[in-house]
């Protein structure tokens, strides 16, 4: 009986002695084990984005008509808005809005002449992302002649004749292939090529009709 009655008080002083230690937070700490979800990266293609891009033109002219006409490259630029609507994944819709410098140059009979022209391109184009980051554009372009300087420059003088002309009175369609890499969410890398699909008609009898062939590079910068 006392053997039961000493165990009994050990086994209630044991008892006290782990409550106190649990009140006074001296409870030794539980081991949990975190389980961490991977984390997903952020995928903003179904968000409307708009945004705008600047760029170089590399723009020359393609002769389907007389094969004694050859011509040479000319830089400009170009600028504007660009929009970005989804559609359905990996499909959405690109149109812009841009203010383009093309034309040529070339050695005439007796002068060296280059034309600059002036456009507003709308081009509205299929974008279909092939990896995230990058993307295939595809589609037709309005373009819209603004302004145009023909200035020729007779060999062997310093000789300079400007004719300005062309207000807003042309218009074409042309086709645009291109490819874009994302940066990161609001910058982007473009290369486009773009040509007309209908022949410009020249003024002068020494040109012949020619469509305009332009090479793009610039920054695009998206917003949401």
């Amino acid at each position: 009986m006392k053997k039961f009655i000493f165990l009994a008080i050990c086994l209630f002083t044991a008892g006290m002695a782990s409550a106190q230690n649990y009140y006074d937070g001296r409870r030794p700490p539980r081991r949990y084990v975190r389980h961490e979800r991977p984390r997903r990266q952020y995928d903003d293609f179904n968000q409307i984005k708009i945004g705008f891009t600047a760029g170089l033109n590399v723009a020359n002219s393609i002769d389907a008509y007389d094969s004694r006409f050859s011509s040479s490259s000319i830089a400009g630029f170009n600028a504007g808005l660009t929009f970005d609507i989804p559609v359905a994944y990996p499909f959405s819709f690109a149109p812009e809005i841009l203010f383009s410098q093309k034309g040529f140059s070339s050695d005439l009979a007796d002068a060296h002449f280059t034309e600059r022209t002036n456009y507003i391109d709308i081009p509205l184009l299929a974008k279909f992302r092939i990896v995230r980051g990058f993307n295939f554009l595809i589609g037709p372009q309005l373009t819209f002649l603004t302004s145009q300087r023909d200035t020729y420059r007779e060999f062997g003088t310093n000789v300079e004749t400007r004719f300005d002309g062309h207000q807003g009175d042309q218009s074409y369609v042309a086709g645009v292939v291109g490819i874009s890499v994302d940066i990161n969410r609001n910058v982007e890398i473009r290369g486009r090529y773009n040509i007309d699909l209908s022949r410009n008609s020249s003024n002068e009898d020494q040109l012949p009709d020619f469509r305009n062939q332009v090479w793009q590079i610039g920054l695009g910068f998206k917003f949401q």
